[in-house]
């Protein structure tokens, strides 16, 4: 079985390399969008193995909501300084102070879906011709639905109905003036096989990610940090569990679970036995049955 799976995650490992050369050869001006979490750091690594000997011939593009996680932000500056990478950030306050984009009010206010604003305008100033995300096909049902190569109209909008086919991993670049694509490189690998890549090429990730005592609130089933950005509900209390985070975002909206996963090794054993997908504890995800769709239609990463 272990044998099994490495070869499995070799193939990944190699089809991941594949897609990124191919957005080297096929784009002007390529960056990869990092986030901080788990994804963007694999994303960093395979790039790294990529382009070997030298450096990542792209830019790192983080949108920064103002509202993270300061471990994020560590831990950013860290891997940027590590790997010599160029790293361009979006502000989404800036966004906001220009008249941009209009902060949310109200005890579930969250400036997630504020990104996307920021996003578009990054890709505007720069000229990026395709912007490398870390979306996996097995995270969420729209993103189910996405290419490797995924077309961005000239408004940086996405028509599901409308995608290229990429049979035998033959991608189509073509673009007209003002358009975009975003590119997918971890499509086809799963939350597991995230980790247990992690774990074997030994890569480092923030301590969120690992069991920690926190102080949180549980809000309509969501285990939510307390942060200077969540506003507390007058019959909210503050209490402090051991918790860990599977996806890292807007501190706003990304939920913490419950759990005594102090290292990958037991990381990858949870999430053998877990039945709730990882973006379960999203609170931006609840916000309807369609959330996600309609923020990548809008251009959401």
């Amino acid at each position: 079985m272990f044998s099994y799976r490495m070869n499995h995650l070799k193939e990944l490992e190699s089809e991941s390399i594949y897609v990124m050369r191919e957005v080297a050869a096929q784009f002007e001006r390529p960056c990869l969008l990092f986030s901080g979490g788990k994804d963007s750091i694999v994303l960093v690594h395979l790039a790294r193995k990529a382009f070997h000997p030298a450096r990542i011939p792209f830019p790192l593009v983080h949108i920064d909501t103002g509202h993270n996680f300061p471990e994020t932000i560590e831990f950013r500056d860290r891997l940027v300084a590590e790997t010599g990478a160029r790293l361009i950030v979006g502000s989404v306050q800036k966004s906001i102070d220009e008249g941009k984009a209009v902060e949310e009010t109200g005890y579930n206010a969250s400036r997630n879906m504020l990104q996307t604003v920021t996003l578009l305008e990054t890709i505007e100033e720069h000229k990026f011709d395709a912007a490398i995300g870390g979306a996996r096909r097995d995270e969420e049902k729209a993103r189910a639905k996405e290419r490797f190569f995924s077309h961005r109209d000239e408004f940086g909008q996405w028509d599901p109905k409308n995608q290229r086919p990429e049979l035998w991993n033959i991608f189509n670049g073509f673009k007209k003036m003002g358009e975009h694509f975003r590119v997918f490189p971890l499509s086809n690998w799963t939350e597991m096989d995230i980790w247990q890549y992690i774990t074997i090429e030994d890569i480092d990730i923030p301590e969120l990610y690992f069991s920690h005592k926190r102080k949180v609130i549980i809000r309509d089933g969501v285990i939510l940090a307390c942060t200077p950005f969540l506003k507390l509900r007058p019959d909210e209390k503050p209490v402090e569990m051991v918790v860990r985070f599977r996806t890292i975002g807007d501190a706003t909206c990304t939920g913490a679970t419950q759990s005594t996963a102090a290292s990958k090794e037991e990381i990858v054993d949870e999430v053998a036995a877990t039945r709730v997908t990882e973006r379960g504890g999203r609170f931006d995800d609840k916000r309807s049955d369609t959330a996600m769709e309609d923020r990548k239609r809008e251009g959401y990463f």
